[in-house]
């Protein structure tokens, strides 16, 4: 498999409301960006344009919605042919997918949890592998929030991480996934980031959610990011090194200024964090 290309510093997901301004002057803030590849596949073509313009200016990441690694019916070829053609056309950095399904006998338009169990993992692993080796390069996997773990025989962070190890993949880190899950299910979010293995990170994922009881939060990247998740992606530099991150956004998009802002937050930790590491080495 081909090496991974070099991120830096805090990434944005590129949402249809930004294009125009985007394609005029992408902001210095903006070191990489993200989109979903089944959404621009088969975009009009003036879109695409606005695209390459942007591109010309700042590298690309895609992160995948409908791969459906955990499914029970076999991985969809035509649409990982379509992803790879996108990828190479767009000179695209990393591919990134959910560890979870959305799939069976049809779409199911939500990201379903996969079960915690040995077998199951063993199964996405076979599957992470088809992918990459069909793509010939290697994927990151993102761990997910999840509101119920049916048929759970192992912790989830022994699940992610086994995951990790048979596949040989990477690990697209959400932050904000880790503090869902940590208030949803009872465990500490610190003791979990600890454990997960930091030569596997790619780069980070963080947003903000939406708190419909103190002990339910729903992952709804429609908000601003909270205090209690900058925290914890402060901690993950310092139990990982500082690793690329990138905001979302997917709901209630606000001007792009107010985006920018919430990367200069990022850029803030990070630089916290590097002076006091006195190194930093790109993912």
């Amino acid at each position: 498999m081909k090496p991974l290309h070099s991120l830096c510093g805090a990434g944005l997901g590129l949402r249809r409301e930004h294009l125009q301004a985007m394609a005029r002057e992408v902001p210095s803030t903006v070191q990489f960006l993200e989109v979903a590849p089944e959404n621009w596949i088969k975009a009009p073509k003036q879109r695409r344009q606005l695209l390459e313009q942007i591109l010309e200016q700042t590298p690309l990441v895609c992160h995948g919605l409908s791969l459906s690694l955990g499914g029970p019916t076999p991985l969809d070829m035509n649409l990982l042919k379509e992803i790879k053609t996108f990828l190479q056309e767009h000179r695209v950095v990393r591919y990134t997918e959910h560890l979870s399904y959305c799939s069976d006998q049809g779409h199911l338009y939500d990201l379903m949890p996969i079960p915690f169990t040995k077998a199951a993992a063993h199964y996405v692993a076979d599957r992470i592998k088809q992918t990459q080796d069909f793509l010939g390069e290697p994927i990151a996997v993102e761990n997910v929030s999840y509101y119920c773990a049916p048929g759970q025989q192992m912790p989830e962070i022994e699940f992610i991480n086994t995951i990790l190890e048979l596949a040989d993949c990477e690990l697209l880190l959400d932050i904000n996934n880790i503090f869902v899950n940590s208030i949803n299910h009872g465990y500490d979010a610190d003791t979990f980031l600890r454990q997960l293995p930091s030569k596997r990170i790619s780069y980070g994922h963080i947003a903000g959610h939406f708190v419909e009881q103190p002990d339910l939060i729903i992952d709804s990247h429609g908000a601003p990011v909270r205090d209690d998740v900058w925290q914890l992606l402060h901690k993950a530099y310092k139990h990982h090194g500082v690793f690329p991150t990138l905001l979302e956004r997917d709901f209630n998009i606000p001007p792009l200024e107010e985006l920018v802002e919430e990367l200069t937050t990022i850029h803030r930790i990070q630089q916290a964090e590097m002076n006091q590491q006195k190194e930093y080495a790109c993912g």
